[in-house]
């Protein structure tokens, strides 16, 4: 085997991708790198090669649960993430339902006024004031918990421990595992009160399926939740504000258009997806069940394989000027939000929540613009400012 390169690439600092992403999709063969935590991996970073290892069936997550996994935080993935069918496609059966495109566009409406409550919020506190802090992470923590069916007085904490899931270096391992126990009770406590008082939400949705004779058993409901609400919450809110830098620094008149056009706000979203690599790595390996080629290299039967979705989205094989912002661009096929069986189920309500904070802030807020410098994330999993002071 060949000397593992030092993974990840990006610099915590913009949104950039990195030079050496660009070097591997012109490079025949996989790189083989080694992460902050686990065992070395290979590398994809083309298109088309990470749809075939995202689609084959050759490929499992499970096997991560019983190795050293190449990773970027000091904890493992947990629950539904790291597993393969047939269990994984038992408890997906069971989550289908509560994020189906029928269901979002009936919430669209209670999204679209949860971000109207965040800009009234951000115009209170007046100019400059922090896009991150009020728009940003409300939004997403508002709608998720409300589908979970979280306590208001609650979120605040759900933000505190999501963030300490996803942190890579900010937190020991010690401390990581803490704050992970501490989800993990309270799920467990919020599951019990549901299921002695249900409500109209998924928790209690979910604990009715598991009476009404499904094998979901306590750990799996807690674990399912807790996918839910990480895969929920920090992905949208670091989009939410990867996306409002983006449009301020560079494409401002996409904002006037979306003004003019609030049906622009969709196109403007998917290209967006496509051409912003927000993670600061690639994560949740694969491992080959049996010899496979990928991409001119061989992978052995029990190798880990990582795909790259920041890189693939930017392949200039599959996108021509990839990192250009076309709205107009056929955006179709990008990896934003996986592929295969591990195809995000929430991508339908993060695509709403997107639109509807696009569409909102070019309404309410024709002026707006940066006003101050930005600070951006460390130590976190996906890239992205931590405070964006803007004014209107």
């Amino acid at each position: 085997m060949p000397e593992p390169v030092p993974y990840p690439f990006n610099s915590p600092t913009g949104l950039d991708l990195a030079p050496a992403y660009e070097r591997a999709q012109c490079t025949g063969g996989l790189p083989w790198v080694r992460l902050p935590f686990g065992e070395p991996a290979w590398l994809v970073t083309r298109h088309a090669d990470a749809r075939f290892v995202l689609g084959d069936a050759r490929f499992g997550r499970a096997a991560s649960l019983e190795r050293d996994s190449p990773r970027v935080t000091p904890q493992k993935p947990l629950g539904i993430v790291a597993m393969d069918p047939p269990g994984h496609t038992r408890l997906r059966r069971l989550v289908t339902g509560a994020f189906t495109r029928a269901r979002v566009e009936r919430l669209r409406s209670r999204i679209r006024s949860a971000v109207d409550h965040a800009v009234d919020d951000l115009t209170a506190a007046g100019a400059p004031s922090d896009l991150v802090e009020h728009v940003a992470l409300p939004v997403p923590i508002t709608v998720i918990c409300e589908l979970l069916g979280v306590p208001a007085g609650d979120r605040d904490r759900f933000r505190r421990w999501s963030e300490a899931v996803l942190s890579t270096s900010g937190l020991t391992p010690e401390e990581a595992a803490q704050s992970t126990g501490e989800l993990t009770r309270y799920m467990a406590g919020l599951a019990e009160s549901r299921r002695a008082e249900p409500g109209d939400d998924l928790i209690s949705a979910l604990v009715r399926a598991e009476d009404q004779g499904e094998s979901l058993s306590p750990r799996e409901l807690v674990e399912l939740c807790i996918a839910i609400l990480v895969g929920g919450y920090e992905t949208t809110a670091s989009e939410i504000a990867n996306f409002a830098w983006v449009l301020l620094t560079e494409h401002p008149d996409q904002l006037d258009r979306v003004r003019a056009e609030p049906d622009h706000a969709a196109p403007l979203v998917e290209e967006l997806l496509r051409g912003v690599p927000m993670a600061a790595a690639a994560a949740m390996p694969r491992y080959a069940t049996e010899d496979v080629e990928v991409g001119g290299q061989l992978v052995r039967a029990g190798e880990p394989v990582l795909v790259a979705i920041g890189a693939a989205n930017r392949d200039p094989g599959r996108y021509p000027g990839p990192a250009r912002i076309d709205p107009a661009r056929d955006s179709a096929g990008h990896l934003a939000f996986g592929h295969g069986i591990h195809h995000c189920l929430g991508a339908p309500l993060a695509r709403a929540e997107l639109q509807e904070t696009v569409r909102v802030l070019a309404r309410r807020l024709p002026g707006l613009r940066l006003d101050g410098p930005v600070r951006w994330k460390s130590a976190m999993f996906f890239r992205g400012p931590a405070a964006l002071p803007v004014a209107w």
